[in-house]
């Protein structure tokens, strides 16, 4: 029988240094969901739940990145800086740590083409520990946070997307408030820490 314990988990995506002010990738004011993203941290671990936390993790030489074809300046290659969490983010030890990325004929936006350390995807994970609900936080809001939202729900989990924890990089301005439009409506609820808890 499955734990109700671990029936809810949290996902916090690629908050990484790249994707921070000053990253190669820098999302404005992207740092500044850190302090509530480790609120939920907190919370999860008090409450000894699964933690999930993707990073982007790329090879220099991939069809991701404009010299070679892609949408993006280089950003968070294998090992680099850039590709290191935000030193503000709390890692619990027990923390599943995902890394996504690494194909050069891919983008891989989704956590769901994550993987852990032994190669098991992020779906597989979910479903040794009977998970039937994420609560998603992290960056992009507009590529990441939403491919993976969208992937959950077609992995049949109820989604929540943490309102006060994302930030998008609005390559138009528009990007991120359609991209939550969009989660809502294949059905992701939003949420804040304070309805949270």
């Amino acid at each position: 029988m499955v734990s109700l314990k671990l029936k809810k988990a949290l996902l916090v995506v690629d908050v990484q240094n790249d994707f921070c002010p000053g990253g190669a990738l820098g999302i404005h004011e992207g740092h500044n969901i850190i302090p509530n993203i480790n609120k939920y941290i907190d919370f999860f671990e008090m409450q000894e739940l699964p933690i999930f936390m993707t990073r982007d993790w790329h090879p220099k030489v991939t069809k991701h990145f404009r010299q070679f074809g892609g949408l993006w300046p280089e950003h968070c290659v294998e090992g680099s800086l850039g590709a290191q969490f935000h030193p503000e983010l709390k890692i619990p030890k027990e923390a599943l740590v995902m890394s996504k990325g690494m194909d050069p004929e891919k983008d891989s936006y989704s956590a769901f083409h994550a993987s852990d350390l032994s190669g098991m995807r992020l779906a597989n994970i979910l479903k040794n520990f009977g998970v039937l609900e994420i609560y998603i936080g992290g960056l992009a809001t507009d590529y990441c946070v939403k491919y993976s939202a969208l992937d959950a729900i077609r992995g049949g989990l109820d989604v929540f997307i943490l309102t006060d924890a994302i930030a998008g990089v609005n390559l138009q301005p528009e990007d991120s408030s359609l991209a939550l439009e969009e989660m809502i409506s294949y059905g992701a609820k939003k949420t804040i820490f304070e309805e949270f808890i």
